[in-house]
């Protein structure tokens, strides 16, 4: 926390019990706490922790459905670990994708900061988003490598003094969407988490894929509310707005049908 009224949040994630199904990855879930580590000046995450007693529908699906999100969940759960050789092999592969022409002197390096790191070490970012938050950035860098670049070198557009963090921002997007989709729940209990869940188990890659398509948005409605850091999570809510409204149009059969799909470049 700085001068400026940073903040931090706690991240929970929940177990939830999830009955095997049959088609798409999967693991019960555990509690994560702690601060997710946003830079200061404002940068949290905009999403606040639903009640248990809340009350909401669930919508019926079916076992192929079931075991998609039972394996996306299993991603979810998975916490970063700066031990394990995937993840400092995966960590490696983010940096060789940002900055190809910069060899990386090592995990723990001052160079991390370049990407929007709070730090030198990235896996304390992490606490918030898990492995999958490295997996989403990976994923956008190597589909969308355009799009990640001018997103993460700010190319575009009239850019402000106060700018947000690239990384970290992307950590929040990561966390963002596992709460506004419901994915903590054994079933959907919103039409736009029904709604997803319906092209996830038509594309594996289909979070990976909407985390690309909601990070352009994110950046495009910063341009468009000329916002600066301390607007970051008004610009997050925007971004949810928007993205909630998109995934209930009629005739969206697939997210590259989305409006906000066509401001991705490759």
């Amino acid at each position: 926390m700085d001068d400026r009224g940073g903040s931090f949040v706690a991240v929970r994630r929940i177990s939830q019990g999830l009955e095997r199904g049959n088609t798409c990855h999967s693991t019960s879930a555990e509690v994560v706490a702690g601060s997710a580590a946003w830079l200061g000046r404002g940068l949290s995450c905009v999403c606040a922790q639903r009640r248990e007693s809340d009350a909401r529908p669930s919508f019926d699906i079916t076992p192929a459905q079931e075991d998609c999100l039972q394996r996306l969940q299993n991603r979810i759960d998975i916490a970063y670990d700066s031990s394990i050789p995937e993840h400092q092999n995966a960590l490696r592969a983010l940096w060789n994708a940002a900055f190809p022409e910069e060899q990386l002197r090592g995990l723990i390096s001052e160079q991390w900061k370049e990407m929007g790191w709070q730090g030198k070490d990235p896996s304390t970012d992490f606490r918030g988003g898990g492995f999958i938050s490295l997996e989403n950035l990976l994923f956008f860098a190597r589909s969308f490598p355009k799009s990640f670049q001018d997103l993460l070198r700010k190319q575009e557009g009239d850019r402000s003094v106060w700018e947000y963090p690239f990384a970290v921002a992307g950590v929040n997007i990561t966390f963002m969407l596992i709460q506004m989709l419901d994915l903590e729940a054994v079933k959907p209990r919103t039409m736009v988490g029904a709604t997803f869940l319906k092209f996830l188990s038509e594309n594996e890659s289909a979070f990976d894929l909407l985390y690309c398509i909601t990070f352009k948005l994110m950046d495009h409605q910063w341009l468009a509310m000329r916002a600066s850091y301390m607007d970051f999570n008004t610009v997050m809510k925007a971004t949810r707005r928007q993205l909630e409204r998109e995934l209930l149009l009629e005739d969206i059969t697939r997210l590259e049908d989305l409006p906000s799909f066509s401001l991705l470049a490759r």
